[in-house]
């Protein structure tokens, strides 16, 4: 009992004379009291909206130019059966960043460091516009949150802002953080892979671009405003002389380059997810030595002849019969960058090795085609940590985009504007420029080159669905049969003899492999814009 007592007595002598001394802040974080003091602390907390960064993923699995088993959510939007899910990890993510910007630049407001910080406001008003682009490209409206939200805020019921409304959002974001942001010139090596003003200016000249089209051919107003946003942003962005195209390894290999580990920290890198040995890797190579994601014929069919033509009129395409590689003579460089083609070496765990495409073993698979863009060269990647960066913005997307601005908007556009925009990246494998005068005299159609060109250069970065939902041609690009290389009385038939079919592998009249049929396949007019995930309704 004394004891007790004299325990209790002591507990509340300390708690009289020691109250002030236990009203410490806690020792293993820092409290928020505590922080938000001084530049560096600003520039501690913009470091965490990096890691929203889009990586290496199956980005076009959802579309008509891939197939694979990379993902089951996005092949079942590529066919068109998709339901709405209860919850979606887009939707949470971007507005967690979207809350985590909103503070930052509450919290500058209130700190009156004034210009000291303005570099870190910059970046958390571009990451803002980059959550709501990644909103309103795949659900189109959604609500505008432009403070830090608790339970009882009334913002919590804000309805959804229209498409245009929250492309302007965006666009305002990106005007206000471009004088704020450093020229990527102005980097120091420690510094490399932030946030630049080109960066905010080729998210604006994307999103202004995409907005331009959808309302021209969704009918939905004028794109005028919207192609002028694009092609402002685009000349800026050009005229800063800050990028260039990657051409180190000469016309036949600095294209695949560009996407490994010789392409990080080029000139033409606007903005990439970075990652270090050690620290943060990933497994991108290994998992399309396995055919989680693969191509399809319709875009093996877009790559031009070398004489500039496409294949339906070029003399110089050689037909798909005979050996596996005919398909691939005389064609844009590209094709081979971004395709397997039989019998080529890549990079293995022991070295460089021929890989045959087809459809038994382990490089079996759906369409007889594999993808060589993204494969790494390195020990490292092929054994589980590749360290390349993924390239989100880089400048061949700025020259593409200035390009259809312009026919966008004037319904023509000039031999020297398609000379420094499309010209630039097709000298860079060494292809013809594309000429008004060659359109005409080939009886082409000038809207489908400069398409084809953004599909062919920008394959597999993620840009595929989105234009086709842009442009209003998913309904009838998507609900077609996803079909591959021609099996019957080839090479490939050959090979593979003992597969019977119509059982073990399906081909169209033609011979050529189909691997998922149209009768599977619908893009309904409610698929132009994806579900709002069912717990937010």
């Amino acid at each position: 009992m004394n004891r007790l007592t004299f325990t209790y007595a002591s507990a509340s002598l300390l708690l009289a004379l020691g109250c002030k001394a236990l009203d410490l802040g806690p020792k293993d974080q820092v409290s928020d009291a505590s922080f938000w003091k001084n530049p560096d602390q600003y520039r501690l907390a913009a470091n965490d909206f990096y890691f929203a960064l889009r990586g290496p993923n199956y980005i076009e699995l959802n579309s008509d130019i891939a197939t694979g088993s990379g993902s089951s959510e996005m092949s079942s939007m590529s066919n068109g059966s998709y339901l709405p899910q209860a919850n979606s990890d887009l939707w949470t993510n971007s507005y967690a960043g979207i809350r985590a910007t909103n503070y930052l630049l509450t919290k500058a407001a209130e700190s009156g460091l004034g210009s000291q910080i303005d570099r870190w406001v910059g970046e958390a008003l571009f990451f803002r516009a980059y959550h709501y682009w990644n909103l309103v490209k795949t659900y189109g409206g959604v609500p505008l949150i432009t403070t830090v939200l608790d339970v009882t805020s009334p913002e919590v019921y804000t309805p959804r802002a229209t498409q245009q409304e929250v492309i302007d959002f965006i666009i305002a974001d990106l005007d206000k953080a471009v004088p704020k942001l450093l020229k990527q010139s102005q980097l120091s090596s420690a510094e490399m892979g932030r946030v630049t003003q080109g960066a905010a200016l080729a998210l604006k000249a994307r999103a202004a671009l995409y907005q331009g089209t959808w309302r021209k051919y969704h009918a939905e107003g004028s794109p005028t405003a919207m192609l002028a946003a694009a092609i402002s942003a685009a000349e800026q962005l050009i005229a800063s002389n800050e990028y260039d195209l990657y051409t180190d390894h000469g016309t036949d290999s600095s294209y695949k380059f560009l996407f490994i580990l010789q392409g990080d920290d080029s000139k033409e890198v606007i903005l990439a997810r970075r990652y270090y040995a050690g620290r943060a890797t990933h497994n991108w190579t290994r998992e399309l030595w396995f055919n989680y994601m693969i191509p399809t014929k319709k875009l093996a069919d877009m790559y031009l002849c070398k004489d500039g033509l496409p294949i339906t009129i070029s003399p110089q395409f050689a037909g798909y019969d005979s050996l596996a590689t005919t398909e691939f003579k005389n064609r844009d460089p590209r094709m081979a960058m971004t395709f397997i083609v039989p019998g080529s070496d890549v990079y293995k765990e022991s070295g460089f090795l021929p890989v045959f495409p087809g459809f038994s073993g382990t490089t079996a698979t759906r369409t007889g085609y594999m993808l060589r863009k993204f494969l790494d060269e390195t020990a490292e990647a092929a054994h589980f940590a590749g360290q390349y960066d993924f390239k989100e913005f880089r400048y061949g997307e700025v020259l593409l985009i200035l390009a259809e601005a312009l026919f966008e908007r004037d319904g023509v556009i000039s031999d020297a504007d398609l000379d420094r925009t499309i010209g630039e990246l097709r000298r860079r494998v060494g292809m013809p420029t594309l000429t008004n005068a060659g359109v005409s005299t080939n009886g082409l159609d000038m809207l489908t080159e400069i398409r084809r060109e953004r599909t062919v250069e920008l394959a597999f970065e993620g840009f595929r669905r989105d234009d086709l939902r842009r442009w209003k041609t998913a309904e009838t690009e998507m609900p077609q049969a996803l079909r591959g290389v021609k099996f019957v009385g080839t090479e490939f038939e050959q090979r593979d003899s003992t597969l019977v079919i119509g059982t073990d592998i399906q081909v169209d009249g033609g011979g050529f492999v189909i691997a998922e049929p149209a009768s599977g396949r619908q893009f309904l007019p409610k698929h132009y814009l994806d579900p709002i995930p069912l717990q937010q309704i």
